[in-house]
């Protein structure tokens, strides 16, 4: 499967989390999203999906508000603690998303997330509570998020 990893602001690329889904056998996309110019990192990520045409796009952070602000087709989108109240203009997701938070998250609200499945109509399994922060980056986080990709590119 061929993923475009959007990394949340002030990450950068290759880290932990596109790092896990390579090494459980996807092909990665991975650019470096600018972190100051929020249109310019849509712009960056927009050229690299038209041009990769990823099975998925997971978006961490910044990164989802990124791939919410992108034109992804029927694209689905798998989105880690989404911080579209900060950035960006999309309020809603399409209904092949799904989004992964903690309610422990102190970066991000998990209410943010609840609201944003409520404004998209999707149903309450699309939000799945899962980690212990707002990084998602242990072993039970990491496999969901490869879990979650999984799901969405079969049902796609």
């Amino acid at each position: 499967m061929r993923i475009l990893f959007l990394h949340g602001w002030t990450s950068v690329p290759g880290g932990k989390k596109p790092t896990y889904l390579k090494e459980h056998g996807h092909e990665i996309i991975n650019p470096a999203l600018d972190d100051d110019d929020f249109d310019d990192a849509v712009r960056t990520a927009q050229s690299d999906y038209d041009q990769h045409k990823p099975d998925v796009v997971v978006g961490s952070s910044r990164g989802g508000a990124v791939a919410m602000n992108i034109d992804s087709n029927e694209t689905p989108l798998v989105l880690l603690c989404p911080a579209w109240r900060n950035w960006g203009l999309a309020t809603s997701v399409k209904s092949n998303t799904i989004i992964l938070h903690s309610r422990q998250d102190d970066e991000i609200p998990f209410a943010d997330s609840e609201e944003l499945i409520h404004s998209s109509g999707l149903p309450e399994e699309a939000l799945i509570e899962v980690g212990q922060d707002h990084r998602l980056a242990d072993e039970e986080p990491l496999k969901a998020m490869l879990a979650a990709c999984e799901q969405v590119q079969s049902e796609g």
